[in-house]
């Protein structure tokens, strides 16, 4: 199982690469490189979500994960979120969002920024691949998915309320119900 870091401390997983300062820079802040095929895998049914940055190298303000979701992938149930912006930069295939009651096809080079409390969802209703980066500020909601990971990894089915139990500790609730409060 992977260690989930709090949010006072940067990852201790090994598959995210450490952050390094400028060799002749003293003081310098650290920069990290997460090359391809680097960084954390977390797979999520047919989504496959690379981390690129979990917030330890930003002050936990931004986190970044790619994803690769597969044709016919319905995505998660709309929701909204009360801690933290949500950006989407699809960079290959088609991705249907839903905010609210209207559907957006985002296709390669559409960027979606989603702000606290608005509801959305996304799927990939086409045949083809889609490829979508995603940012997180502040960076908390990394968590979130390997959370999510390891409900779906643990024995027997997930349950719905189990799912809202994990979103709630998240500050994001289905949209159907009322606005959560920041966290």
């Amino acid at each position: 199982m992977t260690e989930t870091p709090n949010a006072d401390s940067p990852t201790t997983d090994s598959a995210v690469p450490a952050a390094t300062a400028a060799p002749n820079a003293p003081n310098a802040p650290a920069v990290s490189v997460v090359g391809p095929g680097e960084g954390e895998t977390v797979l999520l049914g047919t989504t496959r979500m690379r981390i690129l940055e979990d917030g330890g190298t930003t002050g936990h303000r931004l986190g970044i994960a790619e994803s690769v979701i597969a044709p016919h992938t319905p995505g998660p149930p709309q929701h909204r979120h009360a801690g933290h912006d949500e950006g989407f930069y699809i960079v290959s295939g088609s991705v249907r969002f839903t905010v609210g009651d209207e559907e957006h096809d985002a296709v390669a080079g559409t960027l979606v920024v989603v702000p606290p409390g608005a509801p959305h969802t996304f799927a990939n209703v086409r045949d083809e691949p889609a490829v979508m980066l995603s940012t997180f500020t502040p960076d908390p909601y990394v968590r979130y998915f390997r959370e999510l990971r390891d409900l779906h990894a643990g024995s027997g089915a997930v349950t719905p309320e189990a799912q809202l139990r994990l979103m709630r500790r998240y500050a994001t609730e289905p949209a159907g119900t009322p606005a959560p409060g920041p966290s």
